[in-house]
């Protein structure tokens, strides 16, 4: 595929695994489950989802693109995990997975070497939007790695590739 800027030559892979994978890790999991954090303080299935969203739809907007996920409100300003909050069930999450990949897709695929190395300051901190791109790519692999392990302790099959 063609990019404007070849730097996004090597991440728009792994962009594409992580869509095709992310309704993959979370299927036949149901909502009940989906809240169990098994007597740990660990993130559950459904915060990882949401925040996997939430993250996409942000670097979204980054990119000009608008649109606000379902539960903008449970994880907008980077919230962590509610103890007593009951999330979304994940057919919302994988809906609006659907609806802002592929809007963030031509975004990645359209955004400028000079928008990549724009600064963002963030509290506490500043990076450039490639930084933080490659960041948001390493971490939909962690979550997504991290709900395949969930599918395992909660005792459904492994997630299928194909």
């Amino acid at each position: 595929m063609e990019t404007v800027s070849t730097r996004m030559q090597g991440i728009l892979p792994l962009f594409d695994l992580h869509t095709g994978f992310f309704p993959k890790v979370l299927d036949g999991i149901t909502d009940e489950d989906a809240h169990k954090r098994l007597d740990t303080p660990a993130n559950h299935v459904a915060w990882l989802a949401g925040s996997l969203v939430q993250q996409r739809f942000e670097l979204a907007g980054l990119l000009k693109v608008e649109a606000t996920s379902s539960a903008n409100d449970l994880f907008k300003d980077f919230q962590g995990i509610k103890d007593s909050q009951q999330y979304p069930s994940l057919e919302i999450f994988k809906k609006d997975w659907e609806k802002i990949s592929p809007l963030l897709k031509t975004a990645l695929v359209n955004v400028t070497d000079e928008q990549l190395d724009h600064i963002l300051e963030f509290p506490g901190m500043k990076m450039s939007l490639w930084d933080l791109l490659t960041f948001n790519i390493y971490r939909e692999a962690n979550c997504i790695g991290q709900i395949a392990l969930w599918r395992r302790l909660l005792k459904y099959e492994p997630m299928k590739y194909m």
